[in-house]
């Protein structure tokens, strides 16, 4: 997961009850194996008197930048739209070293075409 990731910056109010998916994401941000993915990334934690609810902002390694509620987004469905992104980019990296345009245009009439079936 951090390896498409360049900043990862997690706040919460430690009494806060509602902190379980910044715990769990921490958790998962220092794993060995999170870490070997990519060591240069940045892993921010700001705990104590943060008066709004739990957070996670995460920094993608073309610079978007993109923040996630804690408190009502599970952390399973944050690891999946990160990792979604990160296939995307990869995706957009391939083409672009490729040689080819970026995103791909099809033209209508292609897209209008018969598939021949399959056996």
């Amino acid at each position: 997961m951090l390896k498409f990731l360049s900043r990862v910056k997690v706040e919460f109010n430690a009494l806060d009850p509602r902190t379980a998916s910044c715990m769990e994401f921490l958790a998962q941000c220092n794993s060995r194996k999170a870490k070997e993915s990519n060591p240069a990334c940045e892993v921010e934690v700001k705990r104590g008197n943060v008066e709004h609810p739990p957070q996670i902002t995460v920094t993608f390694v073309n610079g978007v930048e993109e923040a996630f509620d804690a408190t009502s987004t599970p952390v399973h469905r944050i690891t999946k739209m990160i990792l979604e992104k990160g296939q995307l980019l990869e995706t957009e990296q391939m083409f672009r070293e490729a040689g080819e345009q970026w995103p791909v245009i099809i033209p209508d009439e292609e897209l209008s075409q018969h598939a021949p079936g399959t056996k």
